[in-house]
């Protein structure tokens, strides 16, 4: 399986964040409190940290879990919380991300779990790795991109959490230990022995974190790049990453003050680096400051070009019917046909689906949208806020993405519930003067599904009235029959859900809908092609193309979380058996299953579109990948 994070790594190093609780510490929140509880009392508190470190310039954010273990969180009576505080914290960052628009990565946070295992303590490795798998499992469901386990001074411990993590997924690991001045971690272990360990154990990056500053922790990552050196042929060689503290803390006026600036810290950066580090970032005391001054140097070294910088490059124009150009077949009133039908007709047609971001810059969908055109993709659709959560608007980023990459068909998704009539028509005519000429017409989910569960929802029609509309406009008239000059050229796309509760009920909405004018259909997702004759030994023929909705399950808890709570998908027993039996390789699993959705689709589809969970582009290349 491909991993974006360690081919990012393969092109040069890579800028972490900085510290999580002593920031919060310094912005008035006590060690008293439980700071892995913050992701459900002040969530927007956490988010504003990760965003801070992400405007400063850090490619990969660690979630606000690094003691969302049962044993630590036991202290404050949140064990029973473990999966809920880990999944939150893994949405919170991901979140951020959104907002921030930059095409980062987050990083799931392990840390040790407060009492020492046999020989030391209590605990047995074999409880050790279930404590893991437990915390490992909550930061799945809210799909983090990579683990990062961090702070353990055993190294017994710390390979039970990689073998707990890699029971469970594919997932890079970043394993950290901390060590003392002396160059040995809190039970005796040598950098090298660690690293050794470490690798032999599946760890894709090994590095040292906290404890000591700078300084001590580049004597530490010497050792280990030595014990790469000498790694033998054939032997795995993990990258390194270094996150040392900002020097030794100190009483100030009653609070903890870490004396290492961002100026020094940003000169061993770049000493990092040449000594052979893949990831650099800060442990406690570290701050936004920190990151930005590392981020300026990192690039003054020439390091590696600041991928979260916020820039957008410039647009290629999109070429647009000129108005009043009388050879245009939309000028003189033509009929020719859209060209996405008569390829639906003539070929294999595959779409991918984007969703906008949640905040204002799309870079991060665009370097999705650049992955995609690299390997041929058709099309991509762009959803119009799914499950009623803001977004940015669809139609400005399909717009966007055209510009950027004008190879692609664009199919926008086009909702009834945030527009009256007037928006509606309106909103059309502009997208038809960008160029965006398919439209997907959606009744839209509910607000009270999503953010704003109060606000008042317009639905001055539905899905049918939609594609009704539409096809007024493609005659030269609005709703009301008033003339718009040029008639509009629109390829219009319906939803179908052949698994629906109701069946006999969108039996009847599928007919309305050819009936209204649809010109294709797009299915929801479904995992077994039965569903998809039973539901045409109903109907009977349709008369239209139809596009098999295709979404790639991750994993077993991903497959029962689609099944049980995502309106419209049923996941079959089986298959979810088939993920769970498959352990640490259900997201392989889910891709095969893909991949054979896709092959039996060849002859019975006009195409597919695929939806890539948690953003995970890759993930649908390797469907399509022979």
């Amino acid at each position: 399986m491909t991993s974006p994070f360690l081919d990012r790594l393969a092109r040069g190093p890579l800028l972490a964040d900085g510290a999580m609780g002593t920031y919060l510490y310094s912005r008035g929140i006590s060690f008293e409190h439980n700071f892995d509880e913050l992701n459900l009392s002040q969530p927007k508190v956490i988010g504003g940290v990760h965003r801070a470190y992400l405007a400063a310039g850090a490619d990969l954010v660690e979630t606000n879990t690094f003691g969302a273990n049962r044993l630590r969180l036991a202290a404050f009576g949140l064990e029973d919380k473990v999966r809920l505080i880990a999944r939150q914290g893994a949405r919170i960052a991901r979140d951020a991300r959104e907002v921030v628009g930059l095409p980062a990565f987050v990083a799931g946070s392990m840390g040790p779990l407060g009492r020492p295992l046999a020989p030391f303590g209590s605990v047995s490795p074999a409880e050790a790795e279930g404590l893991f798998r437990e915390a490992a499992e909550g930061l799945l469901e809210g799909g983090v991109d990579l683990f990062a386990l961090e702070t353990f001074g055993d190294l017994n411990e710390i390979l039970a959490a990689v073998r707990a993590i890699k029971s469970l997924c594919t997932l890079p690991v970043m394993a950290l230990m901390t060590f003392a001045e002396d160059g040995r971690s809190i039970v005796g272990h040598l950098p090298a022995d660690c690293y050794a360990a470490l690798a032999d154990a599946g760890a894709e990056v090994v590095g040292a974190n906290c404890s000591v500053g700078p300084q001590a922790t580049l004597d530490v990552i010497t050792a280990m790049v030595a014990a790469r050196e000498v790694r033998s042929p054939g032997t795995p060689r993990p990258r390194l990453a270094a996150m040392p503290n900002a020097g030794l803390p100190q009483m100030v006026a009653g609070r903890y003050v870490y004396v290492a600036t961002p100026e020094y810290f940003g000169a061993y950066a770049r000493r990092f680096v040449e000594a052979g580090v893949s990831v650099v970032g800060g442990c406690c005391g570290t701050t936004p400051e920190h990151v930005a001054r590392m981020r300026v140097d990192l690039g003054a070294a020439g390091a590696s070009a600041p991928e979260t910088a916020l820039r957008v490059e410039p647009l290629p124009a999109v070429p647009v019917t000129p108005p009043g150009d009388a050879d245009t077949p939309a000028a003189s009133g033509g009929e020719a046909e859209p060209a996405i039908l008569a390829k639906l007709r003539t070929g294999f047609y595959v779409s991918v689906e984007l969703d906008p971001p949640r905040g204002i810059n799309p870079q991060k969908i665009l370097t999705g949208a650049g992955l995609l055109a690299q390997h041929g993709i058709d099309a991509i659709n762009v959803a119009d806020s799914p499950m009623a959560r803001v977004r940015m608007s669809a139609q400005a980023l399909t717009y966007l993405v055209m510009r950027h990459y004008p190879q692609f068909e664009a199919i926008l998704h086009f909702t009834c519930r945030d527009r009256n009539l007037m928006g509606i028509q309106a909103d059309l005519l502009g997208a038809h003067a960008m160029g965006i000429t398919t439209i997907l017409a959606l009744t839209g989910d509910p607000p009270s599904t999503g953010d704003y569960p109060n606000v008042t929802a317009v639905y001055d029609v539905d899905s049918v009235g939609l594609i009704r509309i539409i096809k007024k406009l493609n005659a030269g008239t609005d709703l009301a029959g008033n003339p718009i000059g040029e008639r509009t050229r629109f390829a219009i796309a319906c939803a179908v859900n052949p698994t629906a509760d109701d069946l006999e009920l969108e039996l009847a909405r599928f007919r309305e809908k050819i009936d209204a004018g649809a010109d294709f259909a797009m299915t929801q997702p479904f995992y077994d092609m039965a569903v998809w004759d039973a539901f045409l030994a109903r109907f009977g023929p349709v008369p239209i193309p139809v596009l098999l909705g295709i979404l790639p399950l991750q994993s077993f808890r991903h497959a029962e979380f689609m099944h049980h709570e995502v309106p419209g998908i049923t996941v079959p027993p089986e298959l979810r058996d088939r993920l769970r039996d498959a352990g640490a390789d259900a997201q392989a699993a889910g891709v095969q299953h893909a991949r054979d959705l896709l092959y039996a689709a060849r002859g019975r589809f006009a195409g597919v579109y695929l939806m890539p969970s948690f953003g995970r582009y890759e993930n649908v290349l390797d469907v399509l990948r022979d």
